[in-house]
């Protein structure tokens, strides 16, 4: 977009005199902010009021850009060109910013199972910067859908499976984000979790399900103070999400008292014109729905002129708020995108996101004995961060599996195979010292489902748009590897070599029918950029995996929730993953919160009390292990459920901690007594049951020991 800048983004040219006049100070009060938004709303017209209330020019620019989603900033609500207030620029970014040269993360999934809040708010800065770098003002990062079903095409867009942890880990996110004075929303509100069906699904739940599983997360956020929230696409209890005054009035507005606003997803995001009176207050990407028919609905006085008012003080009140806000760094220069530091933060991630799920003492890898490595599988090859989606980040470079190996050992140490050949794959392995599958997906098998000439440069290529007219991703089909890539673990293993599975998914694989052939299973999801490089440090010691699960794995697909991705309707009761299981007493494979390290942990000295308002909780946490290592301490609790059926146990609280060989730290966590309160349909309202409460703190949700408090 020539000509434009954050200051000026809708290139209107106007001067910073002359813009000064209808923009807040540096430094503006609230009070002053609430001044000059009366004093705008005052000096525009009804046309110019809805005008900001819609995004503008998406479908110009798109096709002027090929069809390639995040190749510019789009305008995206608010903006009054004749007074130069600039609109808000939008751009995507789970993983990174959507635009070309951006920094790409591992996949949110992956950072959920870092258990770091700390990290990912870090994460959320480097998206702020370069976000600002690239001329954009809104971002669309903070995606905090609950993993109800593994199978859900975009699960990789989210954190995990539980509720707690959902609402901290987007909660750093936002956080982060603001930091550099870039709005950040939370999406997609809400019980969004399915993705082949989400244009048409109606998802009905009861109160307790409504508050106590899908929506808890996102008033975490909003209470943390992330700016705006982002509606979809289906139905819940009957009405769209973008048009729901019971979700955008009642529950978000009138009972959680938020007062930012909020915009539709993109297309079909709102149907009727009523959306605006519900309380959604802008429509993206373009007026398809608001636009000249909410004027009219005005002028007819089928809609109240204060709604629109209502709408525009939001959109005005959240952008002035940010622009009155010192930015941390003096310039966003083209230069942030992609640096050093960034790039570094995004193979930490990639380090500590790694989930050991199995090992039966092969890893790690010693290089005084492996002097042949064999890799197996297309997927050690392949440049593969995630779905091509709207998420996708056009980073500029990727340092697959494969190429990660073979710059730590050398190209002659690394012989690789597809796999194609069975036969052949067979005897590579046998002629090396350890084998190294690498298994799991690309954006074909799950991600944002995506049909024909609509795709987002499916090809892989940067810049250059799909000449598929086939679908790809949408929700997965099954929930096990696909049958070509265990025959070649099984090929592998046939060589009598020690086989290491890595696998690179967006979730929960089931993994009985091969995980006897291999000798350690390594989940290192879609690492972005840098994961080839990480890869290489965690299969060769330099660095102790140390991600935790965020979802469950179970041994049969038939424990999780029913799902069908063609659904028109569907009910989501309490229960899933972990809870689920727990109530129904079936063991998992490997339970949430499981990890397995090259260290040993040791937990002692579990203590509780009650104190302010919260369980204050201390744990000993030792290493006795021989290498250095971090270690995810998780507290959860288990209510008494006399009062009101609840689940044996619920994460309220975690936190890392390093320790070298040896060491033990104290950790102390506090879990806030409202967290543990049950939402009573009777009174709309929430009530702590009284009695003896379980208190378990470990490395896992299946290993923990426990302590009990009395409320």
């Amino acid at each position: 977009m020539a000509g434009t800048s954050i200051a000026d983004p809708a290139g209107t040219g106007m001067d910073d005199a002359a813009r000064s006049a209808w923009m807040p100070a540096k430094g503006a009060s609230p009070a002053e902010i609430d001044a000059l938004v009366m004093r705008v709303l005052a000096e525009l017209s009804l046309d110019e009021k809805v005008a900001m209330m819609s995004g503008k020019g998406f479908f110009d620019a798109l096709a002027e850009d090929d069809r390639i989603w995040g190749a510019r900033p789009y305008r995206a609500g608010g903006g009054v060109e004749r007074l130069g207030i600039p609109p808000l620029m939008f751009t995507d970014g789970p993983r990174g910013v959507t635009r070309v040269g951006s920094t790409c993360f591992p996949c949110t999934m992956a950072r959920g199972a870092t258990f770091d809040a700390a990290l990912e708010r870090r994460v959320g800065e480097v998206m702020g910067v370069e976000a600002r770098a690239q001329d954009c003002s809104f971002s669309g990062a903070v995606c905090i859908n609950l993993l109800r079903h593994p199978a859900w095409g975009r699960a990789q867009e989210t954190y995990g499976e539980d509720p707690w942890h959902l609402g901290v880990m987007g909660a750093a996110m936002g956080t982060g984000i603001q930091a550099h004075n870039v709005v950040a929303t939370v999406k997609h509100f809400a019980l969004n979790s399915m993705e082949n069906a989400r244009f048409k699904v109606n998802v009905t739940a009861d109160e307790r399900a409504m508050h106590e599983v899908y929506l808890p997360h996102f008033k975490h956020c909003l209470d943390a103070g992330v700016a705006t929230v982002m509606t979809a696409y289906n139905k819940v209890n009957g009405e769209f999400c973008g048009q729901s005054r019971a979700l955008l009035t009642d529950v978000l507005r009138g009972e959680w008292g938020f007062e930012g606003f909020v915009h539709s997803d993109w297309v079909r995001g709102v149907h009727k014109v009523y959306g605006a009176a519900a309380g959604l207050d802008v429509e993206n990407p373009e007026p398809l729905v608001f636009g000249e028919k909410l004027v009219a609905a005005v002028e007819a006085g089928t809609i109240e002129p204060e709604v629109i008012d209502q709408a525009c003080r939001r959109i005005l009140t959240t952008q002035f708020r940010f622009a009155a806000k010192e930015d941390p760094l003096e310039g966003y220069s083209k230069d942030l995108i992609a640096q050093e530091s960034h790039r570094a933060l995004a193979r930490e991630v990639a380090e500590k996101c790694a989930v050991l799920l199995e090992n039966d003492g092969t890893l790690p890898l010693d290089r005084a004995k492996v002097r042949k490595l064999a890799v197996l599988g297309a997927l050690a090859n392949m440049e593969n961060t995630g779905d091509n989606g709207s998420s996708r980040v056009r980073t500029p470079y990727v340092i697959t599996p494969l190429q990660g190996l073979r710059a730590l050992l050398g190209d002659d140490a690394v012989a690789y195979a597809s796999g194609e050949d069975l036969e052949a794959a067979t005897q590579l392995a046998r002629e090396s010292d350890a084998v190294v599958v690498v298994a799991g997906f690309t954006a074909k098998e799950e991600g944002e489902y995506i049909i024909g000439d609509i795709a987002l440069g499916a090809d892989g290529k940067p810049g250059r748009p799909s000449i598929s007219k086939e679908p790809i991703g949408g929700d997965r089909l099954s929930l096990g590897l696909p049958e070509a890539q265990v025959d070649l673990i099984r090929a592998a293993a046939a060589s009598g070599k020690p086989v290491v599975v890595v696998l690179v998914v967006g979730s929960a694989v089931l993994v009985e029918e091969w995980r006897e052939d291999s000798n350690a299973i390594l989940m290192s999801f879609y690492a972005g950029m840098e994961g080839g490089h990480a890869l290489a440090s965690l299969l060769f010691g330099e660095v102790s995996p140390s991600g935790k699960l965020p979802f469950t794995v179970a041994r049969n697909a038939g424990d999780y929730p029913f799902f069908d991705r063609d659904a028109d309707a569907i009910e989501y009761d309490r229960w899933h993953g972990y809870t689920k299981l727990d109530r129904d007493q079936m063991t998992p494979r490997y339970a949430f919160g499981h990890g397995l390290s090259y260290a040993r942990f040791a937990y002692r000295g579990l203590t509780a009390r009650v104190v302010d308002g919260a369980i204050e909780v201390s744990v000993a946490v030792r290493n006795d292990g021989a290498m250095a290592a971090e270690e995810v301490v998780q507290c959860y609790v288990g209510a008494p459920g006399i009062e009101a059926e609840q689940p044996v146990k619920l994460l309220r609280a975690f936190d890392r901690v390093a320790l070298v060989p040896g060491e033990t730290a104290i950790v102390q966590l506090f879990v806030s007594l409202d967290s543990l309160c049950w939402r009573d349909p009777a009174t709309h309202g929430w009530r702590l049951e009284g009695g003896e409460y379980r208190v378990l703190v470990g490395g896992a949700s299946d290993q923990l020991i426990e302590t009990r408090v009395t409320l």
